[in-house]
């Protein structure tokens, strides 16, 4: 998936009393509910949104989102009308009175426009990829404040949609459209949010009580089930090593054009050039079970900040190298692997390694990905060597049990560790994790 914006932490560190608040900073997110109709052909919006919020000030004097090129109609907080005001960095919005520590307001804003990114065509419609805050009003690098969200999706008559969360209802609308409303049963980070509508092909599997779907207007119905034939194994491989089942018990995989590979709160964007090696060498397939893993880790298990990322796409990294040593035997597991170790060697010929928890800035994206994806990978790798097998995957189902639905950090993975080990482990992850331990 694409990386997020760390230059945050830097911003964090440097911030004073006087400085201008960051998107996300003075209060917590509980609900966002919104209606959207999106412009199919020109993927420009308009929305109607409203935001319950829980102040963790003193005196919440302004409500900063991330920035986007969304034009605010008009906004208003509990009746009251609230200016709004927008620099490269951040949407405030500055309210009237303010709002005391642990108390809620709902924040209502209607808007228009054209996102600048994450929203993408398909030949009979569009998805949205990742940056959720591009077209809607939300905090993109608060992976920590997890919310509920409501969507009222307004589309052409006669279209499929796929949202977070699951459908409930689609209502007749005026002018050749309808609506259709889908919910989260769990709150969840808003990088997750998205939202696709189409004229696709449907195939549906079940794994138990799971319900498996497959979409994609570039496929037939019997392609979709080629392409995606190993998803209900997956399901239950990962299920038995995270100790639960499906977290949501429905998943759906949007085949899309090009090469995306995106996790979304309840599926996942899968490009049809990523996956489509896979009907010519079974063991290329990496994007499917990748994806997939972040249901638990990731989506289920949240990282509270950027800063331990690594609990997310290290863990989903070295759980495809684990499905393929399932699938296929050990050398595909060392060859998945041997990806991650290419990779950071190639990070550290450009001088660039660092411990999986930093929470500076990185040169390229190639740089970050080795570090936190393909050296969070060996990690894992190098635990479940010094603890064994059965140390070290009770270890892994501990620490996902404990905080299905919650967010962690990278206390919360050693304690879990150490505990199904019976060792003290601060060494090693002072080594790989923390560099230096300063907690």
């Amino acid at each position: 998936m694409p990386i997020p914006a760390f230059a945050l932490a830097a911003l964090l560190l440097s911030s004073t009393v006087d400085a201008d608040p960051l998107p996300g900073q003075g209060f917590d997110v509980v609900h966002y509910t919104l209606a959207i109709t999106p412009n199919v052909a020109g993927q420009s919006v308009v929305g109607e949104e409203s935001i319950v919020l829980r102040s963790t000030e003193t005196d919440l004097r302004h409500i900063v989102f991330s920035p986007n090129a969304l034009t605010i109609d008009r906004a208003h907080i509990d009746g009251d009308s609230v200016p709004t005001s927008r620099s490269a960095s951040m949407l405030s919005f500055d309210l009237p009175k303010g709002v005391a520590r642990g108390r809620t307001a709902t924040l209502h804003v209607t808007y228009h426009g054209v996102p600048s990114r994450g929203i993408a065509s398909t030949p009979t419609g569009l998805y949205t990829s990742y940056f959720a805050c591009d077209w809607m009003i939300c905090t993109q690098d608060a992976p920590g404040d997890k919310a509920t969200f409501a969507l009222a999706l307004r589309v052409p008559n006669g279209m499929t949609t796929l949202a977070a969360g699951r459908l409930i209802g689609v209502d007749a609308a005026p002018g050749g459209t309808e609506i259709h409303r889908w919910v989260t049963d769990k709150p969840c980070s808003a990088y997750l949010y998205g939202f696709a509508a189409g004229r696709y092909a449907r195939a549906v599997e079940r794994v138990g009580r799971n319900a498996i779907v497959y979409l994609g207007d570039v496929a037939t119905e019997v392609e979709l089930y080629a392409l995606f034939d190993q998803t209900p194994a997956m399901v239950g491989f990962l299920g038995d090593k995270a100790g639960f089942a499906l977290p949501a018990g429905r998943y759906t995989q949007l085949l899309v054009p090009g090469d995306e590979a995106q996790e979304a709160a309840t599926y996942s964007l899968i490009g049809k050039d990523a996956i489509a090696p896979v009907l010519v060498d079974p063991t290329a397939d990496w994007v499917v079970v990748h994806e997939l893993a972040h249901q638990w880790w990731g989506n289920a298990i949240t990282c509270s900040t950027w800063r331990d990322f690594w609990l997310n796409e290290g863990i989903t990294t070295f759980m495809t190298a684990a499905w393929k040593e399932h699938r296929f035997g050990r050398a595909a597991y060392e060859a998945e692997l041997d990806i991650a170790r290419t990779r950071l060697a190639k990070a550290r010929e450009q001088g660039f390694d660092k411990p999986l928890a930093y929470a500076g800035d990185y040169p390229t994206l190639g740089t970050r990905r080795a570090v936190q994806y393909g050296k969070g990978a060996l990690f894992m790798d190098h635990l479940r060597a010094l603890l064994g097998e059965k140390a070290f995957w009770t270890g892994l189902r501990s620490y996902s049990r404990e905080h299905a639905g919650g967010t962690v950090t990278s206390i919360d993975f050693e304690r879990a560790m150490e505990k199904a080990g019976g060792r003290d482990l601060t060494p090693v992850f002072s080594e790989w994790v923390f560099g230096r331990r300063t907690d």
